[in-house]
């Protein structure tokens, strides 16, 4: 590990800081390295929950490295095992993962926020999708958006590339709460984290699989994959001491013992 991806863990929350002057932007070595680090917290059973966020004050991160591929870095290659930013292809990760957003995400550091399950933002925050003006595509974020927010917002930010400020990023539901600033923000990030991380992590992860099945399934087809058990983490719950568990504690009217498994 290296300055630019560190790795923090305490109390099963795995936060990673992306510190890569002058705007985290992003290029093939960094990518490959994020990939690596969430790999790692997708495998390892003490790791709970994530929080992804950034140093400085301007940029929560500028997207690909443009600057680096200007001057000659390579720009085709592997992105490594999470894709793009070390998340948005990250397969098989049933583990809820919290954005911490500051300054300025645009381009891909929008689309690393929108592989995030919830995304905390500060009030100064922007979203952008800047592609357009490079005559480029955003990839995912093209995907993503008219899934998220209505159709012609989302048309709107990608056909014109302008600014949409954390505020109306909120309204839309694609921010769950904007705070005042970034240390409000990243206490806001560990206090659900750390609430996550005392909860049922083998539901969270069935909730996770589901969910990500579901986006390309109709509504029936889906259902019978959750109730007949096809799901590996659905089985897994329906088969566990933590689905038992939760049935006891209820009757029983205390809180339950969860012990992801």
């Amino acid at each position: 590990m290296n300055d630019t991806v560190r790795a923090h863990v305490e109390d099963g929350v795995l936060e990673v800081t992306l510190d890569r002057p002058k705007a985290n932007a992003i290029d093939l070595a960094t990518s490959q390295e994020l990939g690596e680090v969430f790999a790692s917290f997708r495998d390892d059973p003490d790791q709970r929950v994530a929080i992804v966020r950034t140093e400085g004050d301007k940029f929560f991160c500028a997207g690909w490295d443009l600057k680096a591929a200007a001057d000659g870095a390579a720009v085709q290659g592997a992105y490594g095992v999470g894709g793009f930013g070390g998340l948005q292809e990250l397969p098989d990760l049933n583990k809820p993962v919290i954005a911490a957003v500051h300054g300025l995400a645009m381009g891909g550091g929008f689309e690393l926020a929108l592989s995030c399950d919830l995304i905390y933002a500060s009030e100064t925050t922007q979203f952008g999708l800047p592609e357009i003006n490079a005559g480029t595509l955003a990839d995912a974020a093209t995907i993503k958006l008219p899934k998220r927010m209505p159709y012609h917002i989302a048309m709107e930010l990608l056909l014109t590339g302008r600014w949409m400020p954390a505020s109306e990023a909120a309204r839309w539901g694609v921010v769950n709460q904007v705070l005042p600033d970034e240390p409000a923000v990243r206490s806001r990030a560990w206090e659900t984290a750390r609430l996550l991380a005392a909860g049922p992590l083998l539901v969270f992860a069935a909730i996770k699989e589901t969910a990500r099945v579901a986006e390309s399934l109709r509504f029936q087809e889906a259902i019978d994959l959750v109730t007949s058990s096809t799901l590996p983490t659905v089985a897994t719950l329906y088969d566990s001491e933590d689905g038992v568990e939760g049935f006891k504690a209820f009757t029983e009217k205390r809180k339950p013992v969860w012990k992801g498994r």
